[in-house]
């Protein structure tokens, strides 16, 4: 029973571990609405998507906005990850908080993102959405903005 129980606690913990890890840094550059690199304490050079939003574009109606709005939250600033996973590009998938503030949170609150359906499990950023979209802010200011993920398959 006991070695059972050690067994199961171990394996809780190896998944847990695994899930969510966290990391920190200074954030270096801004590539765009959804992408940042950060600078970890020891030199290493992370590229980090945000987790749950899709922002529009560089080259789409409000890309550069987007990508201003993260810089204002982000660029220069101290950040923590708490990165999930990586994508099929090698960039960390995670949360990020610079100063302190959710930037994923807030890019959607700004109406600077879109939340990626797709991806979504925090109900505040599906929220921030729809409020978002009810008060016109960012790019919810044109009648039928294109999501990000419909510009990049056309």
């Amino acid at each position: 029973m006991r070695k059972s129980k050690t067994l199961l606690m171990t394996a809780v913990l190896m998944l847990a571990s695994a899930s969510v890890f966290a990391q920190s840094g200074r954030v270096v550059h801004v590539i765009d609405g959804d992408t940042l690199d950060m600078l970890t304490p020891d030199k290493k050079e992370v590229r980090v998507r945000l987790l749950e939003i899709d922002a529009p574009e560089r080259s789409q109606a409000f890309g550069n906005r987007a990508r201003q709005g993260l810089a204002e939250l982000c660029a220069g600033k101290q950040a923590v990850l708490k990165a999930t996973d990586e994508d099929r590009y090698g960039r960390t998938l995670a949360r990020v908080y610079c100063d302190g503030v959710d930037a994923n949170l807030a890019m959607v609150e700004q109406g600077l993102a879109w939340a990626y359906r797709r991806y979504a499990k925090d109900p505040a950023i599906l929220t921030a959405e729809q409020e978002a979209r009810a008060e016109q802010r960012g790019l919810w200011v044109d009648k039928n903005p294109t999501p990000p993920w419909e510009y990049r398959r056309r």
